[in-house]
């Protein structure tokens, strides 16, 4: 006899809701005529993410489910919750940025500077086939934190990525640098992806399941000296350090920040990394927290390296986007330090509720600063090069301080979202009260002041250079593009003077994480 499996669909809904209006938004492409098409995607997808995050507000305020859905398969608990949450505003942010046509390539099939690509753009031709596309992304990123065991936490990688690999060949300008960026972050990605399936399968071989608390419930059984427990989670923690660019599987991170359409670049920076980093933490605390004696020694090693190769390489960088790249990769080494706080109940709630707000903070701040870059315009497009940004400061003060504001809550400056989010997730390693966790806070904080350096760099290219003759258009931005600017500066000043409240929220919802 076949038992129908039960499905919770109310603590799922969130995610039902966006690959709902995926679904939709395929069928509009479909269907529709193509000058009804952006009439329909715009609407379609804000609403369904304004949707999605009011479900998951009302969630919150129902109560945090106690037991995992769908047969056990998705975890929906207080992280799980917040991230979700944070995924979706992010996420509606970056769709409002997505919304310039101008970021677009009309035809992606054609030929770069040939004749079918002049075609399309003399007719007006658009790619809405973006929304739905990003949407998959997003119910992606969803599902990856989500996931409860190994096999769907794999479907849901490949939903978060595949899109992504489409839509960082679609820059409007610089085409060829588009579409390598897009060839090679599908054929790394191809690579990360067969290491965690790989490394399921050598878990699986070890514990007899894939749920993450089954094995937990092997390792505290048997012991973590087997050898396909430690090749399987290490290959599994290739998979996963790849996505979000720790050192040494960072190296696609420039390259394709650098060639993907910004508004792309702001949703894989802050909402994939989110996603990413629920993953991270789902897997090293929920199925691997028994274990932490083995793993922690080549987490601190890859940290340690992610935090100073972001830091000096970004030193270097001439190019606007791939210097912010670095600046992620350095704060992803910031972020594995909090993830190796991994110790008692307690501790483990206090560097969970460091990482949230750390992820908040981060991926408003990023999104804001990568409106700022899509607004600085040359002739051939984005005003890429650092050496254009000379003189901002006094061609346009106001967007140029933003601007400085943004690098500075990178940097960590008092006052700003930045100094709370680092202090929250350092604060946490140091309690742990180990002292090889609390030299790589201090290796931490060096690295924190090196990278402030090149933050500085730019501060002062804008305001105490001349501009040159021909230096680059400020464009008036679009509502939609105010909006996220407006937005992402007044949440970074009021997480910085603020933060308390948001700091409560994260430390409610770590405090419900599914451990067994």
């Amino acid at each position: 006899m076949i038992t129908a499996p039960t499905i919770e669909y109310f603590a799922l809904a969130p995610l039902l809701i966006i690959f709902g209006a995926a679904i939709i938004g395929v069928l509009v492409e479909a269907f529709a005529p193509r000058y009804l098409r952006r009439a329909v995607h715009v609407p379609l997808t804000l609403l369904s993410l304004v949707g999605a995050f009011a479900l998951v507000i009302l969630q919150t305020i129902r109560g945090v489910p106690t037991t995992p859905a769908a047969m056990g398969s998705v975890a929906v608990d207080g992280p799980t919750l917040f991230i979700w949450g944070t995924i979706l505003v992010l996420s509606f942010v970056s769709i409002l940025l997505i919304n310039d046509e101008e970021q677009f390539v009309p035809s992606a099939a054609s030929v770069p500077g040939s004749a079918e690509e002049e075609k399309a753009i003399t007719e007006g031709a658009a790619h809405t086939e973006v929304y739905p596309l990003a949407l998959f992304a997003i119910g992606g990123m969803l599902l990856f934190p989500a996931s409860n065991d190994l096999l769907i936490m794999f479907v849901a990688l490949e939903v978060m990525s595949l899109p992504l690999y489409l839509l960082c060949g679609l820059a409007r300008r610089r085409r060829l640098l588009s579409q390598e960026a897009s060839v090679k972050y599908f054929l790394l990605g191809a690579f990360s992806s067969a290491f965690f399936l790989y490394g399921t399968a050598l878990l699986y071989g070890f514990a007899g399941t894939v749920d993450l608390v089954g094995i937990s419930r092997a390792l505290a059984a048997a012991g973590g000296t087997e050898t396909l427990l430690l090749v399987g989670t290490a290959m599994l923690g290739v998979g996963l350090l790849f996505k979000i660019g720790a050192a040494p599987f960072q190296a696609w991170k420039p390259d394709v920040y650098q060639g993907a359409p910004t508004p792309i670049t702001a949703l894989m920076a802050s909402g994939t990394l989110v996603a990413a980093f629920g993953a991270v933490l789902r897997v090293f605390w929920v199925a691997l927290g028994n274990d932490s004696w083995n793993w922690q020694p080549i987490m601190w090693g890859v940290a340690a390296l992610t935090m100073v190769v972001g830091s000096i390489l970004a030193i270097t960088q001439t190019d606007i986007k791939r210097m912010l790249a670095y600046s992620s990769i350095a704060h992803a080494g910031f972020l594995l330090v909090g993830v190796m706080a991994v110790g008692e109940k307690g501790q483990n709630a206090l560097a969970l509720s460091g990482l949230l707000f750390y992820l908040v903070t981060y991926g408003i701040t990023t999104v804001g600063a990568f409106a700022v870059v899509t607004l600085v315009r040359d002739p051939g497009g984005e005003a890429w090069h650092l050496s254009r940004w000379a003189g901002l400061g006094k061609r346009s003060p106001k967007l140029a301080g933003l601007f400085a504001f943004f690098l500075l809550a990178f940097a960590g400056i008092p006052l700003t979202s930045g100094f709370f989010g680092k202090y929250a997730v350092f604060r946490s390693a140091v309690a742990v009260g180990q002292g090889w966790l609390t030299g790589l806070v201090v290796l931490a904080v060096v690295a924190s002041a090196a990278a402030a350096f090149f933050y500085v760099r730019v501060i002062v290219l804008m305001f105490f250079s001349d501009p040159s003759a021909d230096g680059p258009t400020v464009v008036t931005p679009s509502w939609a593009t105010s909006t996220v600017v407006g937005f992402s500066a007044f949440a970074t000043v009021a997480l910085g003077v603020f933060p308390q409240p948001v700091l409560d929220l994260a430390e409610k919802a770590a405090k419900s994480l599914f451990v067994q």
